[in-house]
C-alpha cells in the first residue's frame, strides 16, 4: 500500500463548541458500530505495555488511521480496566488540533481496538533523541501548542498529569499532539492524590503525596519546556532518590547558553508551590513564546467524520445511542478474556459480538470517497 499526503485539509466539525456533537442539535445522529473487518490493517506502528498499534485504512473513506489493538487479559492482570475506561472516556470526547483525536472504538473476545489520528512523524521523544535538543524557535513552537492543548483540557476539567515527549506526537505537518491519555483524569470539584506519571516529570505535591490539581501540568511544561532546549530533563539522576530530592528542592540549573527569556519561562513553571506558577495563558504570553513561536491561525487537522460522510450513504449505521464505556468496555474486559495475538489481515469468521463508538455519522448524499489527511491509494497493495 502507497501513503499519499493530501495537503487540503478541513477544519472538524463544530468549531463553536470545540468539536463535540451539540447533544440538543435538532439534526439525527447516527452512531457508527466498528468492526475489524472495516479496516485493512498495515504495517505495526509501535508496541506498547498492552498491546501494539497499526497503520490502518477505512474501506469506505479510504481514510488512514492509527489502529490501538489493546489485549484484554493484559489490562485485566494489571488492574487497568478504568484506566482504559478513563483514556477512551476522556480521549474521545476532545476537539483540539493538538489533541489526538480517538475517533471511535469497538472489541471483540479478546481485544480492544481504538480508532486513532494517525499521528505520521511519530514521536516527538524520537525526534529530541535524534537532534539532541531543539533551537527556541521550535522548542518555543511545541510550548506554545501544548499549553493551548492544556488549556483546552482545564477548561473540560480534564487534567493530564502524564506530559513527557513519549506521550507527545507529530502530525503530518509537524504539529504537536497530545497522544496518551491513559494517567489523565477528569476532576471537576476534587483534587487527586494519586501519583502518576514519569519519575522526571512528577511535580514536588505528587512526590510529597499530597493532594494535586490541574497545576501539575505546569510543572511538567516547565521540564518539557528546560529538556527541548537542553536534550535531559532539569532533575535527572542516576537514582529515583536521587531525583526525588533534586524535585522537592527544585534544585536544577540552566546552561549558560540558554537565552534569559527561556530561564525566566522555566523558572516561573517550576515553582514548588503550585498556587505561584505561571498560568497557561501567561505561558502563551509569555515573551519567550511571543518572541520565538511560530503560532499558525489556520492549525491543521483531519476529519474522518467528514471523510465517511463522503463516501457513500450505505454505512451500516445504527439509530440507537452509544453505549457507555463503563457499561461496555470495562465488562467485555472483565468477561472472556482470551490468548493475545496478531491482527489477522482477513477476519472472516464472525466472533466480534459487541460494538460501540464514540463517532457519530450522518448520512451522505454519496459522492467519491475523498479523506482529508493521508490515503492510501486503493490500487496499489
Amino acid at each position: 500500500m502507497e501513503i499519499q499526503q493530501k495537503n487540503q485539509v478541513n477544519n472538524m466539525e463544530n468549531k463553536e463548541n470545540g468539536g463535540i456533537n451539540d447533544p440538543n442539535s435538532n439534526a439525527q445522529k447516527q452512531v457508527k458500530k466498528w468492526c475489524l473487518n472495516d479496516f485493512e490493517i498495515g504495517k505495526p506502528l509501535g508496541k506498547g505495555k498492552f498491546g501494539n498499534v497499526y497503520l490502518a485504512r477505512e474501506k469506505k473513506s479510504l481514510y488512514i488511521v492509527a489502529l490501538k489493538v489493546i489485549f484484554k487479559h493484559q489490562v485485566q492482570k494489571a488492574g487497568c480496566e478504568h484506566q482504559l475506561r478513563r483514556e477512551i472516556e476522556i480521549q474521545s470526547h476532545l476537539r483540539h488540533p493538538n489533541i489526538l483525536r480517538l475517533y471511535g472504538y469497538f472489541y471483540d473476545d479478546s481485544r480492544v481496538y481504538m480508532i486513532l489520528e494517525y499521528a505520521p512523524k511519530g514521536e516527538l521523544y524520537n525526534l529530541l533523541k535524534s537532534v539532541g535538543k531543539f533551537d527556541d524557535e521550535q522548542a518555543a513552537t511545541y510550548i506554545h501548542q501544548l499549553a493551548d492543548a492544556l488549556s483546552y483540557c482545564h477548561s473540560k476539567k480534564v487534567i493530564h498529569r502524564d506530559i513527557k515527549p513519549e506521550n507527545l506526537l507529530l502530525g503530518i505537518y509537524g504539529d504537536l499532539k497530545i497522544a496518551d491519555f491513559g494517567w489523565s483524569v477528569h476532576a471537576p470539584s476534587s483534587r487527586r492524590t494519586t501519583i502518576c506519571g514519569t519519575l522526571d516529570y512528577l511535580p514536588p505535591e505528587m512526590i510529597d503525596d499530597k493532594p494535586h490539581d490541574e497545576k501539575v501540568d505546569l510543572w511538567s511544561l516547565g521540564v518539557l519546556c528546560y529538556e527541548l532546549l537542553v536534550g535531559k530533563p532539569p532533575f535527572e539522576t542516576n537514582t529515583h532518590d536521587g531525583t526525588y530530592q533534586k524535585i522537592t528542592k527544585v534544585e536544577y540549573s540552566c546552561p549558560p547558553t540558554m537565552s534569559p527569556d527561556a530561564v525566566d519561562l522555566i523558572s516561573k513553571l517550576l515553582k514548588k508551590n503550585p498556587n505561584e506558577r505561571l498560568s497557561l495563558e501567561g505561558v502563551m504570553q509569555h515573551k519567550w513564546i511571543k518572541k520565538n513561536a511560530k503560532i499558525s491561525n489556520n492549525q491543521a487537522h483531519s476529519s474522518f467524520t467528514q471523510a465517511l460522510n463522503q463516501a457513500n450513504s450505505s454505512v451500516n449505521t445504527s439509530t440507537s445511542s452509544t453505549t457507555s464505556v463503563s457499561s461496555s468496555i470495562i465488562q467485555s474486559v472483565a468477561i472472556n478474556s482470551a490468548s493475545s495475538g496478531i491482527i489477522p489481515t482477513n477476519n472472516n469468521n464472525n466472533t466480534s459480538k459487541t460494538y460501540s463508538s464514540g463517532l457519530k455519522t450522518t448520512s451522505s448524499s454519496g459522492g467519491s470517497a475523498t479523506s482529508n489527511g493521508i490515503k492510501l491509494n486503493s490500487s496499489k497493495h
